[in-house]
């Protein structure tokens, strides 16, 4: 849902009339209200238990989709998406430790993978069936399939999650709390962010601009970044329940040879399609690492340091989508996937020095004992 407009840019900003430059700032708030909500209404919710809170933020989400679809002024469609960010805040802070809480610690790792699957699916079906939906029966169409996806997802929440206090079953507190390794990985996720959503956020624009392929071919290429998406998941499941910090680190190295490949291409098809696949499985890859990551080296617990990844994985979005909003007014599609191989590169340096930092610094001696003292009798 946070995606969906990336696909509909055009037909959005003609029904609206608007441009698509104010369009794609609808992510950009988006990103900036689960940025700044996050961490303070996960913190609030705390007591609420996971059935209740899932079936809360379902409604709102449905509710808002079809305001959406309904929606006749641009003020009203970005109103609608701040309620929607609202319930994204929350929902992607709790569903991790809820989901892995239920398992073992060595399998949290593929039980994360396994839940970012469904992300990973929403990307294969989500933004290429949204594109191509939006292209044959308008944009709101794309909206209203979404809001009845919203009402069967609230069905099964009720009937399937279990009804008990928020800590029952949930991965309340990380086995090997770092705040030192958890505030290097959030900036290397900042920076990584910002440079992929500084391109992905304009992607139809580059592909129809910059590589000149059709509105169908379009969809095509969105569906293979989707794919690729799957795959990256998978295959971060399997490698981050052996070193999630490793997996981390090979999908920033993915992301930032993507995008400098991409600006390399010069808008071939064939070369351009292939880095953005490669973009899709790295973006993935990167999603699942890092939770599986936060599970480990939370400073505090798990919800809250899911909820500052979360608002900072969409303060990424929202300074990225907002500079590609100004190099594409300034210089044309063109010119952002250089930006982000930049952005990407910084974000691999900051985890790659970091770590190695963090990894030669010695472990603080642990405080003297107190001397004993004994009185001597007289």
């Amino acid at each position: 849902m946070e995606s969906l407009p990336v696909g509909l840019l055009p037909q959005i900003a003609g029904s609206l009339g608007t441009t698509p430059s104010a369009v794609g700032l609808l992510v950009t708030g988006y990103g900036i209200v689960v940025m700044l909500t996050s961490v303070p209404l996960t913190r609030t919710v705390r007591g609420v238990h996971r059935r209740q809170l899932l079936g809360v933020l379902l409604t709102v989400f449905t509710l808002a989709t079809l305001v959406c679809a309904l929606s006749g002024s641009y003020g009203v469609l970005l109103a609608a998406r701040i309620a929607i960010a609202l319930t994204h805040a929350v929902f992607w802070s709790v569903i991790a430790s809820t989901a892995a809480g239920q398992f073992p610690e060595r399998h949290r790792a593929r039980v994360i993978a396994a839940l970012f699957s469904g992300s990973s699916l929403a990307g294969v079906a989500g933004v290429p069936a949204g594109t191509y939906l939006g292209q044959q029966f308008g944009w709101r169409v794309p909206f209203l399939v979404m809001s009845v996806l919203g009402l069967a997802a609230l069905a099964a929440v009720v009937v399937c999650v279990p009804s008990g206090p928020p800590e029952a079953g949930s991965a309340t507190g990380a086995p090997h709390p770092g705040p030192r390794q958890y505030a290097v990985l959030l900036t290397a996720l900042l920076f990584a962010v910002s440079g992929v959503f500084t391109f992905f956020t304009y992607i139809t624009l580059y592909l129809s601009r910059v590589a000149h392929l059709s509105s169908g071919r379009i969809g095509t290429v969105l569906l293979l970044i989707g794919l690729a998406g799957l795959a990256g998941t998978q295959a971060a499941g399997q490698l981050a329940s052996r070193g999630a910090l490793g997996t981390f680190t090979g999908a920033l190295v993915g992301l930032a040879a993507a995008c400098g490949l991409l600006g390399a291409s010069g808008g071939r098809p064939v070369p351009a399609t292939l880095c953005l696949a490669l973009l899709g499985a790295s973006l993935a890859a990167m999603t699942t690492a890092l939770q599986a990551r936060i599970m480990q080296v939370a400073p505090g617990d798990t919800d809250t340091a899911s909820a500052g990844g979360s608002a900072v994985f969409n303060a990424g979005i929202a300074a990225g989508s907002y500079l590609g909003s100004l190099l594409v007014g300034a210089r044309g599609p063109a010119s952002l996937a250089p930006v982000g191989f930049l952005l990407c590169l910084l974000g691999l340096l900051t985890v790659t020095v970091g770590s190695a930092a963090l990894a030669r610094r010695p472990a603080t001696p642990a405080a003297p004992a107190a001397p004993v003292v004994r009185l001597r009798e007289e």
